[in-house]
């Protein structure tokens, strides 16, 4: 299994369809008895299940038997020694202690120099999945590739290095890759007979499936292997599972479900003393509180994380931490503090940083700095973000179009696949004394039989399945307006069209005020219905060439082509007359909250040439406004300056 570094980001419909009906028939999760890797040392068999049980146990018996050796039996025998080093990068791996499961394999692979073998292979999958950082990703990679060209193609240690390929395209954010590279695992598994490889590319596709948004079947799976693993007493790898669980629920906003899930991770993870992964599920139960608005609770959970990852030295994560509090801070109207913090993360410009840390960062610092009226230093950070985000989006589109790509060329791989297993079903069927394989061979043809049925299902539906995803892409689920990336966009084009023809423009940034009290008041479900019924009604409202879009939480980016500054502000005012109308009533007797929000409006006539510098300027013009009280409308300076001057 792996470290919880690798947890933590939609996958093709056809991919779930196939993989849930061919799991529920077998079972999913991480067999007690069993690694992928076919390793024979008797030292790695007698300990390899402890591990899924628990690491601390095995990593404890393993450093006992490796004092215990006589001096000189590393060069007596090299294997004996290197098979509790490969038990010791195991279990390290597993308690997320990655600099020591890479010294702990590094000295295991000096001992097998030169050898091509399963043990070598296995130590080699634990070295490079210990890696979280792009540079180490990287490296890890290339050794995998080198690695698997000296083997066999179809070999079980080839297989499994395969399966080690996808999970690290998985840490560096390449969903698509992943997805390929897991999915011919799987299918080559189970070709080869190999159960346990077969359930290791299952496993690792429910983070895919996470990551590319196909939550249904990602619970689907993840579910039936928290199953499997508490049949088998695998109480480290269900803790696992229980991480995974709270990740796919967080994604989908049940962020009290999640915090449960994550609780229950915790707890696991306490009893056999795995410490790392008690902090990363404080991270996460931290995270969701941000969301839930909770910051005295996720406060408490960050600090209980920090102390755990300063002691394992995970740089990455004692940033990430880092940018959680921040966000606490801000929303706890302590700038300065969120500031400090923001600049210690940034401290290399996120040179030494994941997107996925790093640009929210900069988000976070933008706001940081408006909230302390430093405006062109939070322009220079909001300018990074929207260049860093549009940056990350347009990879993330390339990605999601190699994607579907990938989808149909695995599709023709299953065609092959289910022709050749028909042809073998025949040649059983002709083999009348060959009863034994004649019996393999029906449960083949069965398999093949449902490959073809979905392949049926994954041509027809493949032009409608398309067009879904590239909706869902573009839009945010809770409001059905675009989400951001499409919102920059469409946004983007607007702008650009109205230089080139010096047409006027206008941008605000609305922002609804103590959405915070709606949600401790009336319940999330509550601030949910604000946040859809306000774009419900401004969509009927507004003109069909303005867009509106969802730009964060409860934050909407709001363009106005072919518009003044001073049409602009009835547009906002009437769209300020709409939320006040949002009926939210809670209570004995029922009272009615009022909904309101602050804006901050910008213009072409600012004289800006891009989006990011208008944007800006609105979203310090929103920080005015949110200072001034709340339920109030303010134009950027340079935007005053005109209208005073017109």
């Amino acid at each position: 299994m792996f470290g919880k570094a690798a947890i933590g980001r939609k996958t093709p419909g056809w991919c779930a369809g196939l993989l849930v009906p061919l799991l529920a028939g077998v079972g999913i999760g991480k067999p007690a008895h069993a690694g992928c890797f076919p390793v024979r040392e008797p030292q790695f068999v007698a300990l390899r299940p402890l591990v899924s049980r628990d690491a601390s146990q095995a990593l404890a018996q393993a450093e006992a038997r490796i004092a215990r050796l006589p001096p000189g039996s590393a060069r007596t025998d090299p294997r004996r020694v290197a098979a509790l080093y490969a038990i010791q990068a195991s279990a390290y791996r597993e308690l997320a202690l990655y600099h020591a499961a890479r010294a702990s394999a590094r000295r295991g692979l000096k001992l097998l120099r030169g050898a091509v073998d399963p043990l070598r292979e296995q130590i080699l999958s634990s070295y490079a999945a210990s890696f979280n950082s792009p540079a180490g990703i990287a490296r890890a990679l290339r050794r995998i590739k080198q690695a698997r060209a000296s083997l066999p193609a179809n070999s079980p240690s080839a297989l499994c290095l395969k399966i080690t390929a996808g999970e690290l395209n998985i840490l560096r954010n390449r969903s698509d890759l992943a997805l390929r590279e897991l999915t011919q695992s799987y299918l080559r598994a189970q070709a080869l007979g190999l159960p346990a490889a077969r359930i290791d590319a299952g496993v690792f596709l429910t983070d895919v499936l996470r990551r590319m948004g196909e939550y249904k079947q990602a619970l689907a799976l993840i579910r039936q292997t928290i199953g499997w693993d508490k049949a088998h007493n695998s109480t480290n790898y269900l803790a696992t599972d229980l991480y995974f669980e709270g990740g796919i629920l967080r994604a989908m906003r049940h962020y009290h479900r999640a915090i449960a899930a994550y609780r229950s991770d915790r707890a696991l993870s306490t009893t056999i003393d795995n410490r790392q992964g008690v902090a990363y599920a404080n991270l996460r139960i931290c995270q969701a509180d941000i969301a839930l608005q909770r910051f005295g609770a996720a406060r408490r959970a960050c600090n209980r994380a920090a102390p755990a990852f300063a002691a394992g030295n995970a740089r990455a994560m004692i940033k990430e931490t880092a940018v959680l509090r921040a966000r606490i801070a801000l929303g706890e109207r302590r700038p300065r503090h969120a500031l400090a913090l923001l600049n210690g993360v940034l401290d290399h410009s996120g040179a030494d940083l994941a997107a996925t840390i790093i640009v929210p960062a900069y988000l976070a610092r933008s706001r940081a700095e408006a909230a302390l009226h430093r405006y062109a230093a939070a322009y220079r950070d909001q300018s990074e973000y929207l260049r860093r985000f549009k940056a990350e989006n347009r990879i993330s589109q390339a990605r999601l179009k190699a994607a579907l790509e990938m989808r149909f060329r695995t599709s023709e791989e299953f065609l092959r696949n289910a022709v050749l297993t028909r042809k073998l079903q025949a040649a059983a069927h002709h083999a009348a004394k060959q009863r034994q394989l004649l019996h393999w061979m029906g449960t083949a043809g069965v398999a093949g039989g449902l490959i073809i049925v979905l392949l049926s299902y994954i041509l027809i539906s493949g032009r409608r399945h398309r067009r879904q995803l590239l909706v869902l892409a573009n839009t945010d689920p809770l409001t059905g307006l675009p989400n951001r990336g499409h919102t920059a966009q469409r946004a983007t084009r607007a702008l650009g069209s109205a230089l080139e023809h010096d047409r006027p423009l206008t941008v605000a940034l609305l922002d609804f005020d103590h959405f915070k009290t709606i949600n401790d008041q009336y319940g999330h479900a509550a601030g949910d219905y604000v946040l859809r019924e306000f774009a419900r009604l401004s969509r009927e409202a507004l003109r069909g060439g303005d867009i509106l879009g969802r730009w964060g939480g409860e934050e909407f980016l709001l363009v106005l082509p072919e518009t003044t500054l001073d049409s602009a502000l009835l547009t906002v005012g009437r769209l300020c007359a709409l939320a006040s109308r949002i009926d939210i009533q809670a209570g004995e007797p029922p009272t009615q909250l009022r909904v309101t929000f602050s804006a901050g409006l910008a213009t072409t006539a600012d004289g800006v040439r891009t989006l990011d510098e208008i944007v800006a300027r609105a979203d310090a013009a929103l920080y005015e406004a949110k200072d001034a009280g709340r339920d109030a409308v303010r134009i950027s300076r340079a935007a005053s300056a005109v209208l005073g001057s017109a």
